[in-house]
Formats: structure tokens, C-alpha cells, sequence
């Protein structure tokens, strides 16, 4: 035989699910051709925990430190998802202060949720230094979440009615200080990365994705908008105080690699706009709604008053019970549409609970983005889709 007529095998080979490069437990099974993929099919649900039911058995206060654990890098937004679909279910409106918080914790949030996907990236395809930048800037915004409410990861701030705490002027200052940092720290990242050419070659003309395919695979967030898809939830369905803010809405032109990682660092700078306004329009007030049968008392009256100490009995134990009805709300997530979907049965458990998180629809593109393209490419798509097995597998 000749050089000429040797010829590639074809093979199946599995990638994860205990992969560092696979942001959790993905297993791929990978159809090969030498190096290059032939078909790629993700294979879910080592993370499941069955999050739906647990909800549906819960009270509905108790299941906000459940969303924490979705995507656990932003567990504000998960938060925000949650406690918005019971009080569209209750007619709450919460008040205007609580409003602005809740944008500026889930900008936060956002912020440190691309921190997260480009450190981690930029791992995954060999350059470590990166993390370590974005790791720094984002220990700021844990230490603000402490500030508010004492937790930095899985914070359980929001409630149902409004939030645990108010933001103190401490908080408010440091949270300025850290807008004005930031957007030099995010320069820093583009020095490292957005001119280097071995990025640039790792991710250009890389996952190639078309604004059509992206939306029949319902695609969202980053995923989406890097393909040139202007769907943004804060600004096509205002939720919040959105509608009163100023900010752009980044897109990609090719909906490759590239695109996904430019539109992130852009929505960063557009986030700390978002925080900028709201902490200038923000005034002081109430933080929760006036409706004792849904908000607990203040925990200093607990310990001194025999009926704050009753009411508080009565809130955690037995809860509050939600109209009949059902209702859907949805975030602009980090990582794109959260939304929660809720039957009530006019109890104080919902009857029914369904999640649409964006992590599992973005991975349906996983073989369209990869066919054609050699192994290590996996990689890089897998980093510019974000997944996070939480919310996936829930």
C-alpha cells in the first residue's frame, strides 16, 4: 500500500463527562474521521436532581435557595426568575427600591457569570493567565454580595415581595467604586486576548452558527446575539426598571466562536452602565411589599416581640398560600432566557413547576457548531456556549 490510498478510520471516542474542558459533567459521544468530527451528540442528566419536583414539595419561600443551585455561578438571576413568576401569579409589585437592587445584583451577576465563561475559556484553550484576571475582579463583586446579604455564591437574597436586606451606603459606595474600575480590568482582558492571534485562530470562523439555525434551534443570550439575532428580554420585555435605563445590546456579525466572546466582554461594560444609572435613580423606600401574610417581620423584632415572634412561626412553617392559576415569567440571564413556569392549585405549594434554562437549549447546537471541525475545536465551542450542569441536568 501507498501513501496515497491510506485512508482514516472512523471511530466513536467519548469526551467526558469527567473532562476538565467540559464544564461539568457533558459526555460527548464524538463520531470521528481521524481528527476531524463527523457527528457530535451530547449525552446529559449525570447532574440530574430532579429540581421540579423537589419544588412542587416545597413551600414556595422554601425553594429560593434551590435556584441557587441552577447556575450556581449566577445565583442572582435565578433568584430574580423565581420569586418574579410567584409574585406575577400574587399581583405583587414590589417596591421601586427593590426594584433597582434586584438590577443591580442581577447586573452583577451577569458580570460575574462572563468572568467566569472567558477565564475558564481562555483555560480551556491553553492560556492560563486569563483566569487569573478575571478571577480578581470577580472576588469584587463576591465581596459585595457579602456585603449585602452575607453569602457570595449561593446568596438566597430575593424573596418573594422584595429581598432579605437593603443595600446599606456602604455597599452603594463600594459598588460605584467598583464601576469605575472595571472597565479599565476589562481592557486588560482584551490586551490579553481580543488582538492575540492564537485566540483569534482558535475561535474565528470557529462554531459557525447562522442567525436562521440559531433561532430553529431556539438558541438564547450570547449564543444567540453572537449570530447576529438582536433578542435581549430586558429590552424586547421590560422587566424591572429596564425600560428606564440606557444600554446597548452587543451582536455578532458571523455567529462564530469569536462573535460569542465579543459580545460578552461588551455586555459587561454595558452592565456597569446599567449599575451606574440605577444607583444614581435609586432612592431610599421600603424594600418589601406591605403584606405581613407574605413577608416575614424584621428578624431584630423577632427576638423581642411574642407576635413578630409568632408571625415568623407561621411564615417559615406554613408559608403563604398563591391564587389558583398559572403564569410564566422569564430573565435575561446571563447565559440567556431563564424562565419558570408555574401551576398553582391555590395552596401553599405549587402544584406544578417547570424550568426553561438556557444552557440546555444552547447544547442542542452542539452538532451543527462542531461537524467538520477537528477535536480540539470541540473544546472552544463547548467554552462559548457556557454551559453550566446545574440548570442543564437540574
Amino acid at each position: 500500500m501507498n501513501d496515497t490510498e491510506i485512508t482514516t478510520k472512523e471511530f466513536t471516542l467519548s469526551l467526558g463527562p469527567q473532562h476538565p474542558a467540559a464544564h461539568g459533567v457533558l459526555h460527548l459521544i464524538l463520531d470521528m474521521q481521524g481528527e476531524v468530527v463527523m457527528r457530535a451528540e451530547p449525552d446529559i442528566g449525570y447532574l440530574h436532581r430532579g429540581t421540579e419536583k423537589i419544588a412542587e414539595n416545597l413551600l414556595y419561600h422554601q425553594f429560593v435557595p434551590y435556584t441557587d443551585r441552577l447556575d450556581y455561578w449566577c445565583a442572582m438571576s435565578n433568584n430574580l426568575a423565581y420569586v418574579q413568576t410567584v409574585e406575577k401569579l400574587m399581583g405583587i409589585d414590589v417596591p421601586d427600591r427593590a426594584k433597582y437592587l434586584r438590577m443591580i445584583t442581577a447586573e452583577l451577576s451577569r458580570i460575574s457569570g462572563h468572568l467566569v465563561c472567558i477565564g475558564a475559556w481562555g483555560i480551556d484553550l491553553g492560556a492560563m493567565t486569563v483566569l487569573l484576571y478575571t478571577f480578581r475582579e470577580r472576588e469584587m463583586i463576591l465581596d459585595l454580595f457579602e456585603m449585602l446579604c452575607g453569602a457570595r455564591i449561593t446568596v438566597s437574597y430575593l424573596r418573594v415581595g422584595g429581598l432579605r436586606y437593603d443595600a446599606t451606603k456602604e455597599f452603594e459606595e463600594r459598588c460605584a467604586e467598583f464601576c469605575a474600575l472595571f472597565p479599565g480590568k476589562i481592557d486588560e482582558y482584551e490586551r490579553l486576548l481580543t488582538g492575540n492571534r492564537i485566540w483569534i485562530q482558535r475561535n474565528q470562523d470557529v462554531g459557525v452558527i447562522s442567525a436562521s439555525s440559531a433561532v430553529d434551534y431556539g438558541l438564547c443570550g450570547p449564543v444567540l446575539r453572537g449570530s447576529g439575532v438582536n433578542r435581549d428580554l430586558r429590552k424586547d420585555e421590560p422587566y424591572l426598571f429596564y425600560d428606564r435605563v440606557e444600554f446597548k445590546v452587543p451582536l455578532g456579525e458571523k455567529g462564530d466562536c469569536f462573535d460569542r466572546y465579543t459580545v460578552r466582554v461588551e455586555e459587561m461594560r454595558q452592565s456597569v452602565k446599567i449599575i451606574e444609572q440605577c444607583l444614581k435613580q435609586m432612592t431610599s423606600g421600603a424594600i418589601n411589599v406591605d403584606m405581613p401574610e407574605v413577608v416575614p417581620p424584621p428578624k431584630q423584632d423577632v427576638y423581642k416581640n411574642m407576635e413578630a415572634l409568632i408571625h415568623h412561626f407561621k411564615y417559615v412553617s406554613s408559608g403563604f398560600k398563591v391564587p389558583k392559576g398559572e403564569a410564566y415569567s422569564a430573565v435575561e440571564s446571563p447565559k440567556g432566557e431563564l424562565g419558570f413556569y408555574i401551576v398553582s392549585d391555590g395552596s401553599e405549594k405549587p402544584f406544578r413547576i417547570k424550568i426553561k434554562v438556557p444552557s440546555f437549549s444552547n447544547l442542542q447546537a452542539m452538532d451543527l457548531m462542531t461537524r467538520g471541525h477537528y477535536l480540539a475545536d470541540v473544546i472552544a465551542v463547548i467554552s462559548s456556549l457556557d454551559p453550566v450542569f446545574g440548570e442543564c441536568d437540574k
